[in-house]
């Protein structure tokens, strides 16, 4: 966890720098940690939390900074919605107290809870709706500030401060929540368009081995010699049907990003396809850090793209993946040695391989993509992203 920042900690700079970094967030878990953790450090509170509230007395989300993971293991379930939580979220309005111990609405902690003095709260709303409530605890003294009898406290600066914090914090958040829900609708598109591909690239195969296999019975007896060739065919083709089958289902299959992270969720998926495909498929990746969520999904989303393309459409023998790191961004790189293409014929002929779909996915978290093919050549598709 972080610690509060030494010195005025409220100074222009600092409240630019907690704005933009939340404004950069897109997911809404990081909007909800960047707010806290920026709210401690302006106001140099011991303890910041965020609660989002669901609509049966408890909180959907609920995020802390300046507690220790054991801590907050310890501490145990969320909390409801009672006392100042409950006062912040119905009446929409700050509150500062000297002492949250003596206020009347005070009701308690478990006997794990960090021990919370001084206390300031605002509510995060856009407009009528409150989105969440953002509070602090434990004003931390500057290191020339001697301590009042009672040690530091919050003041009506502060409490100003964290106003304008939660203004923008709810511009954040809701722009967040814009974000995830385009991404579900776009997500729904992709497993439709999964869906119709399943449908006319198995199903064309099965009426075929259909047709084979009636021919190969057919021939049992007047021409052996023919009928063990269909047979051949039919077991070809089912393998081809389970190849499309087995790659619609890692397509279909949630990331998982969030638990295992980008460098996991390729190397899985990469070898998923290279067991179900006759292609050789590999992964390598070269020290790449953590990324913003929303880049993590960009890349992962391109590779499953581009690994597609090599797949089921270049006839390809080997498949190569690789993530590496480029500064604080990454670069991937998907390279077959497939049949190629010429792209200029492929987007004058008004086909794109998803190279459309791959390019709004790179510009949409400010990196870039580069495809380099030629018929007989193979195809590489490079991907850059800046890092947060």
């Amino acid at each position: 966890m972080s610690t509060p920042a030494a010195g005025p900690a409220a100074g222009l700079e600092a409240v630019s720098r907690a704005l933009l970094a939340m404004s950069r967030q897109l997911q809404v878990r990081d909007v909800l940690q960047t707010i806290t953790a920026s709210a401690r450090e302006l106001l140099q509170a011991e303890y910041a939390a965020l609660g989002v509230p669901d609509d049966h007395g408890g909180f959907a989300q609920f995020v802390v900074d300046g507690v220790s993971d054991a801590q907050w293991k310890a501490i145990g379930p969320l909390p409801r919605q009672h006392g100042i939580l409950a006062a912040l979220l119905e009446e929409a309005e700050p509150v500062r107290l000297g002492d949250v111990r003596k206020d009347p609405r005070f009701g308690g902690w478990p006997s794990a809870h960090p021990r919370l003095k001084d206390f300031v709260g605002a509510p995060i709303a856009d407009g009528e709706e409150v989105l969440g409530a953002l509070f602090l605890a434990n004003k931390q003294c500057e290191p020339d500030e001697p301590p009042g009898p009672d040690g530091c406290r919050f003041n009506a600066a502060d409490e100003a401060l964290l106003r304008t914090l939660a203004d923008h914090a709810a511009i954040a958040l809701t722009n967040a929540r814009l974000y995830e829900r385009s991404r579900e609708l776009t997500i729904a598109g992709e497993r439709a368009r999964i869906a119709h591909e399943l449908h006319d690239a198995v199903s064309q195969k099965l009426f075929s081995l259909r047709l084979t296999a009636q021919a190969a019975a057919a021939l049992v007896d007047r021409d052996p010699t023919r009928a063990k060739g269909e047979l051949h065919q039919v077991a070809q083709l089912a393998a081809d049907a389970a190849d499309e089958l087995r790659a619609a289902v890692v397509e279909l299959r949630p990331a998982a990003l969030d638990d295992d992270g980008l460098v996991a969720t390729l190397a899985t998926q990469v070898q998923v396809l290279d067991r179900a495909h006759r292609a050789r498929v590999t992964f390598t990746s070269a020290q790449v850090r953590a990324l913003p969520a929303a880049q993590e999904e960009a890349l992962l989303r391109v590779a499953q793209e581009a690994l597609h393309n090599a797949l089921r459409h270049a006839d390809a023998g080997l498949v190569e993946v690789a993530l590496t790191r480029r500064g604080r961004g990454a670069r991937l790189r998907v390279r077959d040695d497939g049949r190629g293409f010429d792209p200029d014929s492929v987007r004058s002929a008004g086909r794109h391989l998803g190279l459309v779909s791959m390019r709004d996915r790179a510009a949409g978290v400010g990196g870039g993509l580069t495809v380099q093919s030629a018929p007989g050549q193979g195809t590489v598709i490079e991907m850059e992203v800046p890092g947060g």
